[in-house]
C-alpha cells in the first residue's frame, strides 16, 4: 500500500493550490514572466509546479521531507538500500558511480563498448580503465556483453581493481549472466556498477533479463525517463551498502546535480515511480505481447529479420528484453541508415537507432496494435521496393586490438596537444576518441599509444563505408596526439 504513495508530486500540487505570492526563482513567476506563446502551449498546471527548493518543498541535495520520502519508495519498488533521483540524466548517474568509487590512479574493469559518459568519469576521476572487449556478434554487427569467463580473467590480473562496470542489458536488450557476474567479481570484494540505461522496466517482469538489484550488484544507473515513463532527462541510482560507501555516493551526487533542481523533473520520477511498482508488471506484458507479434509479422517480410530469442544460449547472450526490435536489413542491400530515412520520408516513422546493418525500435506500454501495424506495413512495403536490389558482398566486421595504455586518459586529455598527420600517428599517445559504427567500440580512446594496425583497421572501416565518429578532424587527415617536448639547450 505504501507504493499508492506519491510525496513529491502530492506535495508540489499542495503547495501549487495554496497559490503563493513568488519572490523567488524561476522569474517567470507561474509563466506571467515569460512569452506568452510558449506558456499557452506549456499550460499553466506545468508552469505552477515549475519550483524551485523553497522550504515547504524539501531540498534534493539535503532531502529530509517529500524529497527523502519518495526516495525510499523508490528504493523500495527496486530492491535498493538507498535511491537518488538524478535530474542530470543516466550520465550524470553513471558518473557518480564511478567517481565515488574511483580515486586518482585506482583501476576500474570496463567493457570497451562503454557509454561516452563513463569515459568522461573515468578522466574527471583520474582512473585507469581495464577494458574487457564484448563479445561481438558478426552476423548482426553489434557487440553484446561481457562474459564471466572475461570478467574472471580480468579480475585475476586486477585484484586490485577499484570496481567493475557492467551494462545490462546493452542497448539492444541483450544481456550476460549477470548474476555470476557479480558473484564473480564479490568473491574479489570488488564493487559491480550497472550501467541499467535500457533496463528500468526489467525489474517488474520475470520473463525479462533480472535487474542489477536483483543480481546483488552495489550500485545501478537505472534510465527512468527511456523506458519507465518519467520525463526525459530523469533518472535513478539505485545503491546496496556493504562495498560501496554511501555517505559518499550522496555527496558526489550532490557535486554534479544542478542546486535549481527541476521538480516538475522530480514529480514525473516520483509518478514513474508510483506507476512501475502498482502496474510495472501488467505495462510491460503488454509491450512484450505487442512487441512479440511485431516480430512475428516482421519475419515474415522477405529479406527482413527480427532478432528474437534464437539469439540466446551463449555467454554473451543470457537473456534478452524482447521489447527491443533490433531488425536487420543487411540482405535488402541498403544500409540501416538508409532504411531510416526512407521510414521518415515515407511513413513519417522515427526509429530509436540505425547503423549500416540494423534499425532499432523500442515497443512500450504506450504503443499500440495500430502503431506496430504501421510499422509493419512500412517494412513490408520498403521490402517491395528494394525486392531488385542486390545485396552487395558483406563487409566483414572484426574488432580493433585494445591499444597499450600509455597514461591515464585524465592526464592525455589535459595534456599539451599537437595536431599531426593521420598517417604519422604511430607510435604517439592520442588525446581523442575514435569509434566506428558498427559496432561501436572504441579504437583509441585518450592516452592510448597508436599503432599502425589499428590506423590500418580505420582505413579499412572507411573503405568499406563504416563511418568513423569522435576525432575533431572529421575528415581523419590529422589527428590530435599529446605534445612532444623539445629539450632547452643551454
Amino acid at each position: 500500500m505504501r507504493q499508492m504513495k506519491t510525496p513529491l508530486f502530492s506535495g508540489l500540487l499542495e503547495h501549487a493550490n495554496r497559490n503563493p505570492i513568488q519572490f523567488h526563482i524561476p522569474g517567470h513567476k507561474k509563466g506571467m514572466g515569460m512569452h506568452p506563446a510558449f506558456r499557452e502551449f506549456i499550460g499553466e498546471n506545468a508552469l505552477s509546479i515549475d519550483l524551485i527548493n523553497i522550504a515547504p518543498l524539501d531540498d534534493l541535495h539535503h532531502p529530509k521531507a517529500m524529497i527523502k520520502e519518495a526516495q525510499d519508495l523508490a528504493a523500495e519498488a527496486f530492491g535498493a538500500d538507498h535511491t537518488f533521483f538524478s535530474v542530470q540524466g543516466t550520465s550524470g548517474a553513471i558518473m557518480a558511480m564511478i567517481m565515488a568509487t574511483c580515486s586518482p590512479g585506482d583501476k576500474i574493469i570496463v567493457p570497451r563498448n562503454v557509454h561516452k559518459s563513463v569515459m568522461s568519469a573515468i578522466i574527471f576521476a583520474g582512473a585507469v580503465p581495464i577494458f574487457i572487449h564484448p563479445s561481438m556478434d558478426e552476423r548482426l554487427g553489434i557487440s553484446h556483453g561481457i562474459t564471466v569467463k572475461a570478467v574472471q580473467k580480468a579480475l585475476e590480473a586486477h585484484p586490485d581493481a577499484a570496481a567493475l562496470l557492467v551494462i545490462n542489458p546493452t542497448y539492444f536488450g541483450i544481456a550476460g549472466d549477470l548474476r555470476e557476474i557479480v558473484r564473480t567479481a564479490h568473491n574479489y570484494e570488488i564493487p559491480v556498477l550497472v550501467d541499467e540505461a535500457h533496463g528500468v522496466h526489467i525489474h517488474f517482469h520475470e520473463e525479462l533479463p533480472i535487474s542489477a538489484m536483483q543480481a546483488g550488484a552495489d550500485m545501478a544507473a537505472t534510465s527512468v525517463h527511456k523506458l519507465g515513463g518519467s520525463l526525459t532527462q530523469t533518472s535513478i541510482l539505485n545503491v546496496r551498502e556493504g562495498l560501496v560507501d554511501v555517505d559518499r555516493v550522496k555527496t558526489v551526487m550532490s557535486m554534479l546535480t544542478t542546486t535549481s533542481t527541476s521538480y516538475i523533473f522530480l514529480a514525473s520520477l516520483d509518478m514513474a515511480r508510483q506507476h512501475l511498482a502498482l502496474n510495472g508488471h501488467l505495462l510491460t506484458e503488454q509491450a512484450m505481447k505487442l512487441a512479440e507479434k511485431a516480430r512475428n509479422m516482421i519475419n515474415d517480410i522477405p529479406r527482413i529479420y527480427c532478432v528474437g530469442r534464437e539469439i540466446l544460449g551463449k555467454p554473451a547472450t543470457f537473456a534478452m528484453d524482447p521489447t527491443k526490435l533490433l531488425i536487420h536489413v543487411r540482405d535488402l542491400g541498403i544500409t540501416g541508415w538508409e532504411v531510416e530515412n526512407w521510414l521518415r520520408d515515407k511513413y513519417n516513422i522515427e526509429v530509436e537507432m540505425s547503423d549500416l546493418y540494423n534499425v532499432l525500435c523500442f515497443v512500450t506500454a504506450g504503443d499500440s496494435d495500430e502503431t506496430i501495424q504501421v510499422l509493419v506495413n512500412a517494412l513490408r512495403d520498403l521490402s517491395v521496393e528494394f525486392a531488385h536490389v542486390q545485396a552487395e558482398e558483406k563487409p566483414t566486421i572484426s574488432l580493433p586490438n585494445i591499444p597499450m595504455l600509455s597514461t591515464t586518459p585524465r592526464n592525455a586529455f589535459y595534456a599539451e596537444t599537437e595536431t599531426i598527420p593521420f598517417a604519422e600517428a604511430a607510435g604517439r599517445v592520442i588525446t581523442e576518441f575514435i569509434m566506428v559504427y558498427p559496432p561501436g567500440i572504441p579504437i583509441f580512446l585518450p592516452g592510448e599509444v597508436i599503432t599502425e594496425e589499428n590506423l590500418a583497421y580505420i582505413q579499412e572501416n572507411i573503405r568499406v563505408g563504416l563511418p568513423v565518429q569522435g576525432p575533431e578532424d572529421e575528415t581523419l587527415k590529422t589527428i590530435k596526439v599529446v605534445k612532444r617536448q623539445t629539450a632547452i639547450s643551454g
